[in-house]
């Protein structure tokens, strides 16, 4: 029996919906602190839990905390949202919103389910409301806190069953058949073949029941064990890796155009000393290159994959889609055009000094030279 022979309808799926935010909050967080001051709330330094996992390796692993439930309306009817919240050292905190399947559903009903989880209109005060609150209880632990105006959102659609009429499981291979578009893409027409070969290219099957489809704002998660969600994990880092970089890459832009704005006025500034007009300047881009050179950094080194293939293919996948690597190289451009401007800045402010100095030592013989023609007179 296959999807193809029997129909999409055929199929009975049970599973959730599980919305991501990720902002970041602050420069860095110390997470032994934020442990602390969550302590009411029974937070966790949460691993991955399958054997395999074990070649994931988490310099600090983040710290994941319960925020609660409040009721979603969906479709008229009333469902329970589980919240949560991942904190990553390096000053990002993930929301999460997981809303459960009431029953099981056919393909098209999982599909209608899951966008208008992902659509929900009260998502954003529910999540803004518990973003406030739980960075007011670690803000203690953030240093430098200012949230952001760059976030990352995501969403994973997770089905932990599905089966055909009869009870029999579908395998991964023939749940692999159903139009994944409108669920991952919210594309109600149908796309060309290009499209979807363009679009729709990182498909993933270890077990004979398990599938990952993989896009840029959400992805698909067959996986039979319930509370085996290591690929889940792997997503939401690459997410807030994906942040972190999009963040830096923003300072930087807007550090450029201010950098030129204050080397022209410090190269107008009249000065007795012209080797100190850009003492400031100086100073402020070399913090600029070294807190950002440390944080990426800290974010790239955070999470390595080393000996599961399936885990490091699909985590591979996901920094591919993300483009991590061309958000990079942006970042290392313009930390390249900060770093030979400071060159140049200090080589101009060298050149000055030297030019006083000189200045200063023909102003010396000259004055030597008069007070001995006085002198002699």
């Amino acid at each position: 029996m296959s999807v193809a022979s029997v129909g999409p309808s055929e199929v009975r799926l049970c599973g959730a919906t599980i919305v991501y935010r990720l902002l970041d909050v602050g420069y860095a967080i110390d997470l032994a602190g934020a442990l602390d001051l969550l302590a009411g709330s029974a937070p966790e330094r949460v691993r991955p839990l399958r054997g395999e996992a074990q070649a994931l390796q988490i310099r600090n692993p983040p710290i994941t905390v319960l925020l609660g439930t409040e009721a979603l309306l969906i479709d008229g009817r009333p469902h329970t949202a589980e919240l949560s919240a991942r904190i990553f050292d390096f000053g990002v905190v993930s929301l999460r919103v997981r809303v459960a399947m009431p029953e099981r559903l056919s393909w098209s009903e999982f599909t209608r389910f899951g966008r208008a989880v992902d659509d929900h209109a009260a998502l954003e005060s529910m999540l803004t409301q518990q973003l406030r609150r739980l960075v007011e209880r670690i803000a203690p632990a953030v240093e430098r806190p200012m949230i952001a105006d760059v976030r990352e959102d995501y969403t994973v659609f997770r089905v932990t069953r599905a089966e055909y009429a009869d009870g029999t499981a579908v395998r991964a291979d023939d749940l692999g058949v159903l139009d994944v578009v409108p669920l991952l893409l919210g594309e109600s027409r149908p796309l060309s073949l290009e499209a979807r070969r363009e679009l729709l290219p990182h498909r993933f099957s270890y077990y004979g029941d398990d599938l990952a489809v993989l896009t840029w704002e959400s992805a698909l998660v067959a996986e039979p064990g319930e509370h085996d969600t290591d690929l889940q994990y792997l997503l939401e880092f690459a997410n807030a890796q994906l942040l972190e970089l999009r963040y830096y890459d923003a300072i930087l832009d807007a550090e450029l155009p201010r950098m030129y704005d204050a080397i022209e006025v410090a190269r107008r500034r009249r000065s007795v000393f012209p080797g100190r007009r850009f003492a400031g300047l100086l100073s402020r881009l070399q913090t600029v290159v070294a807190d950002t050179t440390e944080v990426v950094e800290q974010v790239e080194n955070a999470l390595k994959v080393t000996d599961d293939v399936y885990l490091a293919r699909v985590y591979s996948a996901a920094l591919e889609i993300f483009r991590g690597r061309a958000w990079r190289s942006g970042i290392d451009r313009k930390l390249g055009i900060l770093r030979d401007t400071y060159a140049m800045l200090n080589d101009e402010a060298q050149a000055a000094r030297s030019e006083t100095l000189e200045i200063s030592i023909v102003v010396l013989i000259v004055a030597e030279i008069i007070m001995a023609l006085l002198r002699g007179h």
